[in-house]
């Protein structure tokens, strides 16, 4: 994943012939296209051979990461722990040693409009609310989490603890939008692919107790291995060059290097240091607090939308606890308490957020000096509107008296208009402030 955008500062060999039908090679040759960044995922260690120190320090790390489970449930996520409330990761971190396990705190209300006011042929968003390790039926038993297990496969996969943990820390690249290239031959490190936005930022100069917007939830094609793209919230304070940049960040991505698998998964992130050596993603390592018995950071979102047919989406807020300082995760239109980072994580961030951004964000491997085709959203430009191009809709920022407002002071940055772009909008609809934004990557204008 990336960072927050700061606009101050910048066969076989057998002898037997088979003959496929036509119909059959062609949809094989559709699937196996989808596939390569998942496969070539799965494959990119297969002929490197990690060293003995690698292996024990990936060793080390499971067994401080994955805590004694009170019973595993196999999943399509892979296998869910259900850990001890108590015992589970984010308490081994230094500060949180001391820290109790809060009770979920009033949920204020974001300025919505309400859908049975909604007038136009508009086909009605569903809530994204189904999660891979749903399938099973099991649940965890009451005084437990359930944690997504973490496997050596995954960490190797990543190519080391540190990539598999954290999102890029050399944010010049992208906001240079340098242009790199890189052989399709070459390895590469995760953290210096340049990323691309499109983003909405607001800053209006007050503190900012919290953040929210339905997301819309789709599936977009991964062009290279290595790459993602993302949709999300970030909340932040502090300044990049400086080190002291905390963010908070939520939404859902597809990363086939990290998840093995090209689904769609719910995402947090953290950091309190500019990306530098704190923070993970998910629950990855100690900080972020899983609370709810059955919405699971990491986890796979059954339902995405489909052009011109249903929507998903994701309702997300990120607030502030007005008696702890705690930064709590709300999902769905119910504000299901997902989790919370405790205040004593932050620095900058601990007693209220100074900007908010809202949209989308690929990464870019410039294999051979062209641009990808992984695609952001949808995959569609903003201009083609609902149900085409993704949105994000009814963007909300709480104030310091926990009141959720309209958005001010905003800005837009879009890195490479040909390629991915944003159309900001205001509607007395169940859009209200909203935006679409997205597009496919490489096409006849975006070499």
């Amino acid at each position: 994943m990336g960072y927050l955008l700061q606009w101050s500062s910048r066969c076989s060999s057998s002898s037997s012939v088979v003959v496929l039908p036509l119909f059959l090679v062609f949809f094989l040759a559709i699937f196996l296209g989808k596939s390569v960044s998942v496969v070539s995922a799965l494959e990119y260690f297969k002929d490197k051979q990690a060293s003995s120190s690698t292996l024990e320090s990936i060793q080390k790390y499971l067994a401080e990461i994955n805590k004694p489970a009170v019973m595993s449930i196999e999943t399509p996520d892979g296998i869910i722990d259900c850990v001890d409330k108590w015992k589970q990761p984010a308490f081994d971190h230094p500060l949180l040693k001391n820290n109790t396990f809060q009770v979920s705190p009033e949920l204020p209300r974001p300025v919505r409009t309400k859908v049975e006011e909604v007038k136009g042929d508009y086909n009605i968003p569903r809530e994204a609310l189904s999660q891979g390790w749903h399938k099973n039926g099991t649940r965890c038993p009451k005084g437990t989490v359930p944690i997504i297990r973490v496997t050596e496969e995954d960490v190797l996969r990543a190519g080391s603890i540190h990539n598999f943990q954290r999102k890029p820390q050399n944010t010049a690249l992208a906001a240079l939008n340098v242009n790199v290239s890189i052989s399709a031959d070459d390895d590469f490190n995760i953290n210096d692919l340049p990323h691309e936005y499109a983003v909405v930022q607001s800053k209006p100069g007050t503190p900012i107790h919290g953040v929210s917007a339905g997301i819309n939830v789709w599936n977009p094609h991964i062009g290279n291995e290595g790459e993602m793209s993302i949709s999300q919230i970030w909340v932040a304070s502090g300044q990049y060059q400086f080190g002291n940049l905390n963010t908070i960040e939520a939404g859902w991505q597809v990363y086939p290097r990290l998840y093995g698998d090209s689904k769609t998964h719910l995402f947090v992130y953290w950091t309190v240091d500019a990306y530098r050596s704190t923070g993970c993603y998910n629950l990855r390592c100690p900080g972020f607090v899983q609370v709810h018995e059955e919405i699971i950071v990491g986890s796979i979102l059954n339902l995405v939308s489909t052009k011109s047919g249903q929507q998903y989406e994701s309702l997300i807020q990120v607030y502030k606890d007005r008696n702890t300082g705690d930064w709590w995760l709300a999902y769905g239109s119910e504000g299901a308490k997902v989790g919370f980072w405790p205040a004593s994580l932050f620095t900058t961030l601990k007693d209220s957020a100074e900007e908010v951004q809202w949209g989308g964000e690929i990464t870019d491997r410039k294999l051979n000096g062209a641009h990808t085709a992984t695609e952001m959203g949808s995959n569609r430009f903003a201009q083609e509107g609902y149900a085409k191009a993704s949105y994000f809709r009814q963007l909300n920022v709480m104030d310091s008296n926990k009141v959720y407002n309209l958005p001010i002071d905003t800005r837009i940055r879009i890195d490479n208009a040909n390629c991915y772009n944003l159309d900001l909008r205001y509607t007395l609809d169940f859009l209200g402030v909203h935006f679409f934004y997205g597009g496919p990557g490489s096409n006849e204008n975006c070499p």
